[in-house]
């Protein structure tokens, strides 16, 4: 397939090396050089423009950090919905509010452009093997033309409904993820505090009922004092305000949800926001002065 990617970040860099390896073409665009000069060495043609990468394409793809970016990239000044042809099918696999994604959609159909909301979870070790779980929301005719590229990137791609509903989706399992990574961080920091070695006790824990994915990819991590990105605190930041926006919109409070965002925001304000969440930890390393670290 002949696809447009913009964004190589974090996570679009190696989701586009991943599309590029199953032998679709893609043009890319992305605001630093490096990156697209990594994804042309894998076989990726570069573009001057967010524009130039979207014409004449069968398929775009968006992968940006939060809604103003998208709604710029796509509406805004030399917007590429003005160089997207009808047929095109436009898929933002970024995480946004719901609500911009159905106001992006609403516009691009006035121009006859299919568009699917698809963001991913997984963090970069899922982007780069492409084991990614995607949700998307959109057409389900739409989607089905859509679903053997989006598994070239992801091991799962499961539809959840109408436009919005992927983002819908992907803030709810914002919401498990970081209230999972702050019951970690404090179960483990409290089995330290009272002098249980919490290496023992993840041992002791993931097979039982309160395991889950979630710890034992961070639960590890917080043990080696490795705060090396595979999801940023700022970007949680960011997708817990959509959590808390949305919510808000649909006259529902989010309580456990907001304690866990302003934990996140004392992290970034210490300095922290560029590290893995599971530095969430650190927020009870410094109320304890314990350090899980091993």
């Amino acid at each position: 397939m002949n696809i447009g990617f913009i964004g190589l970040g974090i996570m679009g860099k190696p989701m586009c090396k991943n599309l590029l390896k199953a032998g679709h073409r893609c043009t890319v665009y992305d605001i630093m050089d490096a990156a697209m000069d990594e994804a042309a060495a894998a076989g990726a043609i570069k573009s001057k423009s967010a524009a130039e990468a979207a014409g004449g394409k069968e398929l775009v793809i968006t992968m940006l950090p939060n809604s103003p970016h998208v709604r710029q990239v796509v509406m805004g000044e030399n917007g590429i919905m003005n160089y997207m042809g009808e047929g095109c099918i436009f898929v933002d696999m970024s995480s946004i509010a719901p609500l911009v994604s159905k106001e992006i959609g609403a516009v691009l159909a006035d121009k006859n452009i299919e568009m699917l909301d698809a963001p991913v979870s997984g963090g970069e070790p899922k982007a780069i093997d492409g084991t990614l779980s995607i949700m998307v929301g959109g057409k389900k005719e739409i989607y089905d033309k859509v679903k053997d590229v989006f598994l070239c990137m992801g091991s799962s791609a499961v539809y959840c409904g109408e436009i919005g509903a992927g983002n819908t989706t992907k803030l709810a399992n914002q919401i498990v993820v970081a209230l999972n990574i702050a019951a970690c961080a404090e179960a483990f920091t409290l089995s330290k505090k009272a002098g249980v070695e919490p290496d023992l006790v993840f041992a002791a824990l993931r097979g039982g009922l309160a395991g889950s994915v979630v710890m034992d990819a961070k639960v590890p991590m917080m043990l080696q004092g490795n705060d090396k990105p595979g999801f940023k605190i700022d970007l949680h930041i960011k997708d817990l305000n959509n959590a808390l926006e949305t919510g808000h919109g649909v006259g529902m409070g989010l309580p456990l949800t907001a304690h866990v965002l302003e934990m996140m925001q004392q992290l970034a304000g210490d300095g922290l926001g560029g590290k893995d969440h599971s530095v969430l930890v650190k927020y009870y390393e410094k109320m304890t002065g314990e350090s899980l670290k091993l």
